[in-house]
């Protein structure tokens, strides 16, 4: 072996030792996340080995200060050719050594850019959470796609369904590509998360890419929920493995309200005197903010604290709702999925953090028994049941918000009428072109009845002609119909025509009575 081959085996064994001890300096992630990151890497004979090589060196220096294994981070390469080809999954490698001795061992497959396929690939199987082999359930997945942009074909649609899924989608494009495609299918916005860069140059993008792909990962391993005017809840995913405690402070750093005085909002800092602190043991996963003001953002931060292991400090931000703004819902009620004796009605926008429960209120106009249904807070929907056909009602939706006050907004519904079928059309022949009709009705709400008959097809067209007939007729008799004519009684309600009868006529020699059903 040449001085050349040995130095560069040494000087790569240092690295790779180098990564493996993962310190927690100023500028390391060790430790910093727990989720799942997935690099699709354009593998295609449109790559030249120049370029394959690039990104593999790229991707390299990109996930080396991660922390890897089980409770941290799980890094998997798909590779795409004319079929997608999985080099390893999130739980092959725990080490950095692992790792980046695969890497260096992949080679480029070539063959034609089937994007689509991969992605397939990466939704049925790689991504998918709680299948053997897929990521991990419950915590946060990131798709990094590496291409050239050369004919990125229709990505849009299976990226989208990705998204929808919570899967994160950032790009590293290497050549001019399309722009418009590229920047559809990132999670917005679309400048943090979509690179354009020369292949050369790409390690000019190392540690912007790193820390969007780390804000993705904490945004979801910490969060702020139920927020109102004066409160919020803080989650995050346990770190601490039963010693230590959680040291969370908050403060104002922004308020949009008047300051003393009546005079502009001001700026508070966060040092010491400008922030609240509480402590939570280190079995908790969640703690209640209080006593904050309406309309204000605030920075948190949560501190793990142990004497056995470092970690990193994880922050974001919030905004408290102001009073009068924050109660929006009910802002618009609709009613749809009207029956004889049901609807359903609607509302929105729905605010689970600040409402507590609705209460929906209803009866019959004008002087109908008040009924009341309580709903969820995360539901903006119901049916009433058990309603009178035909009837109006006046439906008023409340919310019932957190603070005490209400919001509540009425509409008037209508259920359907009944429209009972006609009964025992009866026919009977009483000449040589006359019939006499008779049938059984008498329903309440009744408008009259339609009689429709068809007479002899004149230059390849039907003639049809109708009768009306008031409520209180049982019977008609009709002249000049045609052979084999279809007679059809059918009766008329306010809204519509309910179910008819037809029968046709058969003329013979003698009168004879004929029946049918539909």
């Amino acid at each position: 072996m040449d001085l050349g081959k040995v130095l560069a085996c040494v000087l790569f064994s240092l690295f790779l030792q180098a990564g493996s001890s993962q310190s927690p300096g100023t500028d390391s992630v060790f430790n910093c996340c727990e989720g799942d990151i997935l690099f699709l890497l354009d593998s295609s004979g449109s790559v030249s080995s120049f370029e394959f090589s690039h990104m593999l060196s790229f991707l390299s220096e990109l996930v080396l200060p991660f922390s890897l294994g089980p409770e941290q981070v799980g890094v998997s390469l798909l590779q795409v050719g004319t079929e997608p080809h999985l080099e390893f999954g999130f739980g092959t490698y725990s080490t950095q050594q692992g790792l980046q001795e695969a890497l260096s061992r992949t080679k480029q497959l070539g063959g034609d850019t089937n994007t689509e396929a991969a992605l397939i690939f990466a939704k049925e199987w790689v991504l998918k959470q709680g299948v053997t082999g897929g990521a991990r359930p419950g915590l946060p997945r990131v798709l990094v796609w590496l291409t050239d942009g050369v004919e990125p074909g229709d990505v849009q649609g299976p990226m989208a369904e990705l998204r929808d899924k919570g899967v994160a989608v950032l790009v590293v494009s290497t050549g001019r590509g399309n722009y418009q495609v590229l920047s559809d299918v990132v999670s917005p916005p679309a400048e943090d998360h979509l690179y354009f860069v020369d292949i050369e140059d790409m390690s000019i993008i190392t540690e912007d890419l790193r820390n969007a792909i780390i804000r993705i990962i904490l945004a979801e391993r910490l969060q702020v929920r139920d927020i109102s005017s004066t409160s919020a809840v803080l989650h995050w995913r346990p770190v601490l493995s039963g010693t230590g405690y959680y040291d969370i402070r908050f403060g104002p750093i922004y308020s949009s309200q008047a300051g003393p005085g009546g005079g502009p909002g001001t700026k508070p800092g966060t040092g010491p005197g400008h922030y609240q602190r509480i402590t939570r043991p280190a079995f908790s996963i969640s703690a209640q903010l209080t006593h904050l003001r309406p309309d204000t953002t605030y920075n948190i931060t949560l501190i793990p604290v142990s004497n056995l292991e470092f970690y990193n400090k994880l922050s974001t931000l919030f905004t408290t709702h102001a009073e009068s703004e924050a109660m929006q819902s009910p802002a618009q009620v609709t009613v749809s999925e009207s029956t004889v004796n049901s609807v359903r009605v609607s509302w929105g926008p729905l605010q689970p953090d600040l409402v507590h429960s609705y209460q929906v209120e209803y009866s019959a106009l004008p002087t109908g028994k008040l009924h009341v249904v309580t709903v969820s807070n995360r539901q903006n929907s119901t049916v009433l049941a058990n309603l009178l056909p035909d009837t109006q009602y006046l439906v008023t939706v409340s919310a019932r918000y957190s603070s005490g006050k209400e919001k509540a907004m009425s509409v008037k519904v209508c259920t359907q009428e009944i429209f009972p079928a006609l009964a025992d059309l009866r026919l009977t022949t009483t000449g040589s072109d006359s019939v006499q009709l008779r049938w059984r009705g008498s329903a309440d709400g009744l408008r009259g009845y339609w009689v429709t008959w068809e007479h002899e097809f004149v230059h390849s067209a039907a003639q049809r002609s109708t009768l009306y007939l008031p409520p209180h007729l049982l019977s008609t008799t009709l002249t000049n119909v045609p052979p084999n004519a279809r007679v059809c009684v059918s009766p008329v309600y306010k809204s519509a025509r309910g179910e008819g009868l037809c029968c046709t006529a058969h003329f013979s020699s003698a009168a004879v009575p004929w029946s049918q059903r539909l």
